[in-house]
């Protein structure tokens, strides 16, 4: 088997996972992997369905809109909203995603929240965190994290599961650790794993220093389909 197919990536990608946990004393059931695959088609989705996996991740809603239309028929694919979702853009997603990553502000919740009555479900959503204060990325501030998890939870048609990050980049993976390990803290200091069982964090880079520190849920997308074409 080559590693140079998705099925050979795979192998190794599910080792690392596996490694990671062994090493963190955690069983590698309790890490979700969420392939990411933006830039990438709807045959390289599902191929990576016919191997096993279930859970895409899409940055873009007019790319997960198409991708979503053109693999209606794969029973039981799961798409996860993980870029930032504009408040115009929500009508469009909320009605076909398992999970939406990127919730970070009241006024967002109050219109996912709005569409979702209207699709008669209840939508899982991560709150996500800015925990490096990177000014160009999305994401709450982490004093503003109690009020917006409050004002979730008292919205119908979200539920609130957890919370999601991405870190500065850092050339050491190991880099990472301070702001898994912040992520981790807030969600001590805001009612613990029962309240926000659900901590989205880590990508090919950083994937086993987030498992280390408790995430249990990752989003790889180059370990696993390849270098992007676009970014």
């Amino acid at each position: 088997m080559s590693e140079a197919t998705l099925q050979g990536r795979l192998a190794a990608l599910q080792g690392r996972l596996a490694s990671a946990c062994a090493r963190a004393g955690r069983s590698p059931d309790a890490v979700t992997l969420v392939a990411v695959s933006k830039t990438f088609d709807a045959a390289a989705v599902a191929e990576a369905y016919a191997l096993g996996l279930r859970d895409f991740g899409e940055n873009y809603v007019q790319e997960l809109s198409a991708k979503q239309a053109a693999l209606a028929h794969l029973e039981g694919l799961r798409w996860h909203m993980i870029g930032h979702l504009q408040r115009n853009k929500a009508r469009a997603v909320v009605p076909g995603v398992a999970m939406l990553q990127s919730l970070d502000s009241v006024a967002l919740a109050v219109e996912v929240s709005k569409r979702a009555a209207e699709a008669r479900r209840s939508l899982p959503v991560l709150v996500q965190v800015n925990v490096g204060g990177e000014a160009q990325k999305s994401g709450c501030a982490p004093g503003a994290l109690g009020a917006l998890l409050d004002a979730v939870e008292a919205l119908p048609g979200v539920s609130l599961s957890g919370l999601m990050t991405v870190p500065p980049h850092t050339e050491d993976p190991a880099g990472a650790r301070p702001f898994f390990d912040a992520l981790l803290a807030l969600r001590e200091a805001h009612g613990g794993p029962s309240r926000l069982p659900v901590v989205s964090m880590g990508m090919t880079h950083d994937l086993e220093v987030a498992v280390a520190a408790g995430a249990t849920m990752v989003r790889v997308g180059n370990a696993l389909f390849g270098s992007r074409k676009t970014d």
